[in-house]
């Protein structure tokens, strides 16, 4: 007869953190210190990142993306992309494609929601503007970008699969409900409202998840931008909608409408082919809409399927600004109908306009 142990089961070596060892091992002439590693961050996907020290001091981010579910080729040519546009982007000074490594400078450890969500007083609030305004001029020079064309086309067929992800996780998931047949119809028909509108905005290097936690404060070059490797060619606002209508950090509209009116004006000092502000404002509407509706089905499905938990605290937000939307414009009112019979199991409320 064998006793029981109370000991645990001995941890799973970490096998990718000893190939990224081996690797900067071999890059000699950074003298990095690999007692100095140390993790700086994840994210969402597969990707990790550590940070290093060299014998001088000075630090450096490494990028760990395993295959074959991270790519880090998308990453190196938008990073070559937007650094030809004056933007602050990390250098990439080693590269092993094949184990998914990649050395970069260091961009710092200051995101902007970490100054933005503590702006309360006036010089708080003061600094806010100000970092907005420098997101708002790098922004432009991304979607200025003379190569923007080379990257991948963020088509309908991209835009409407994202689109999915909200009854799929949202819907279907989280809330757990079935969409009947009258309520499948009426989502089809306000996603091909927002399709229509977002396929015949201009189209311009998108980065994708431009925000207050992929923006780094800089002293120099503010700001610092991250996390681009998802860039497309493809709708004019959607990345000031990410900056504007963020969905860690909320703004009341008579801001967001102030920023956007700023962004307008440089826009189209630039170059940019801008409609009228109200056509505009309408087309940012409506691309936001797209993007958290999409939004809700990624948070639900890093929460459900990837045991991610820390995003569902942000889903009343992004509810907050789909409600808010819908209720603004007649061929988006079904949207708001949908959600309330599915989250309150009650009949439509009052204040419809038609």
């Amino acid at each position: 007869m064998t006793s029981s142990s109370n000991t645990s089961a001995t941890p799973a070596p970490d096998l990718r953190l000893a190939l990224l060892i081996d690797w900067i091992t071999g890059l000699t002439s950074f003298q990095l210190q690999k007692d100095s590693l140390r993790p700086a961050s994840a994210d969402a996907s597969f990707r990790r990142y550590f940070r290093i020290s060299d014998a001088n001091g000075l630090s450096y981010i490494l990028m760990d993306a395993p295959p074959p579910q991270e790519d880090v080729r998308p990453f190196i040519q938008v990073a070559e992309l937007l650094a030809a546009t004056g933007v602050t982007v990390p250098t990439i000074f080693a590269s092993h494609i094949d184990h998914g490594f990649l050395l970069l400078s260091d961009l710092g450890t200051v995101m902007y929601s970490h100054v933005l969500s503590n702006a309360e007083d006036s010089a708080a609030q003061k600094t806010a503007h100000q970092l907005y305004l420098d997101a708002i001029d790098s922004l432009i020079r991304i979607q200025c970008c003379e190569q923007a064309e080379l990257l991948p086309e963020y088509d309908r067929a991209t835009l409407h699969r994202e689109l999915l992800l909200f009854p799929e996780w949202y819907i279907n998931k989280h809330l757990g409900a079935t969409l009947t047949p009258a309520q499948q119809t009426s989502l089809d028909t306000v996603f091909e409202h927002i399709l229509s509108n977002t396929l015949a905005q201009p189209q311009v290097a998108v980065h994708r998840d431009y925000h207050s936690r992929n923006l780094m404060v800089m002293q120099q070059g503010n700001p610092g931008i991250l996390d681009f490797q998802g860039a497309m060619f493809g709708p004019l606002t959607y990345d000031l909608v990410s900056l504007l209508r963020d969905a860690y950090i909320e703004w009341n509209e008579e801001q967001v409408l102030d920023w956007a009116i700023r962004y307008w004006e440089r826009a189209r000092n630039a170059g940019l082919a801008i409609s009228s502000f109200d056509n505009f404002y309408r087309d940012f509407e409506f691309m936001g809409l797209q993007r958290h509706l999409k939004i809700l089905g990624i948070f639900c499905r890093l929460n459900y399927r990837d045991g991610k938990d820390a995003y569902m605290a942000d889903l009343p937000l992004v509810v907050s600004y789909v409600r808010k939307t819908a209720q603004r414009y007649n061929t988006l009112i079904p949207l708001l109908r949908i959600l309330d019979e599915l989250e309150n199991g009650d009949a439509p409320k009052v204040g419809y306009t038609f």
